[in-house]
């Protein structure tokens, strides 16, 4: 897969935009729309909960891709209207019971992917390698927008990409999330890296005004084949 994918961060978009957004996402061809489910209790924030994704469904045809932020996540992600084709990202640091968790992601039809925080080691993925079909790797620490990147994530996404090739996975992907500016889009994209958060820092504005514009310029720097 040469050209990186966008996943749209949903809660960084204002209600009272939602349908001019989504309007401009569809004629736009954004691949995914991204929902971050926080508990506040394993992140300190709340956002996005089922009765949220069940009315957003009504809005769009996009796919969705699930970030789970929550305690206990194999006794909830059954309240979540997740789709076949769907990504569904589990954090390793939420539950003793991680494989169990990804094994129903893809009982159901969904992609399921591994999220790591930025202080977990790449090592946690070994072994739930044969569950997955993506990496999440966090840029930040987990439970709100608009902080800075952590700089040693950019050679995490690097080692942990060498090692899903050396090992024979050279199709599970690498996602990344957490300030994807297009310079730090450019630089994940570089170290391997095919899926993309866009929040506040690259599409999401106060402004719907641009939007166009916004989303051209974040393909330039993960699309490299144009």
């Amino acid at each position: 897969m040469d050209n990186g994918m966008i996943s749209v961060s949903m809660m960084c978009v204002h209600l009272g935009q939602i349908k001019e957004y989504l309007d401009a996402f569809k004629r736009n061809n954004i691949e995914y729309l991204h929902i971050d489910v926080m508990d506040g209790s394993f992140v300190p924030n709340f956002t996005l909960y089922p009765d949220y994704v069940k009315q957003l469904r009504d809005l769009t045809d996009i796919p969705f891709d699930f970030h789970f932020m929550i305690e206990k996540p194999e006794e909830r992600l059954q309240w979540f209207d997740i789709r076949e084709g769907d990504y569904a990202a589990v954090h390793y640091e939420s539950t003793k019971h991680i494989a169990k968790c990804l094994q129903y992601l893809r009982s159901i039809g969904a992609k399921p992917i591994l999220a790591i925080n930025p202080g977990t080691p790449i090592c946690v993925v070994e072994e739930a390698v044969d569950f997955i079909d993506g990496v999440l790797v966090m840029t930040v620490n987990p439970g709100f927008a608009g902080q800075k990147l952590v700089p040693n994530t950019v050679d995490k996404a690097r080692r942990l990409r060498k090692w899903l090739d050396e090992n024979g996975h050279e199709d599970i992907i690498i996602e990344t999330d957490g300030n994807m500016s297009n310079e730090n889009c450019r630089k994940l994209y570089e170290a391997g890296a095919r899926m993309f958060v866009a929040g506040t820092s690259s599409l999401v504005k106060p402004q719907v005004e641009g939007i166009d514009e916004r989303i051209a310029e974040n393909r330039k720097n993960i699309c490299p084949m144009g």
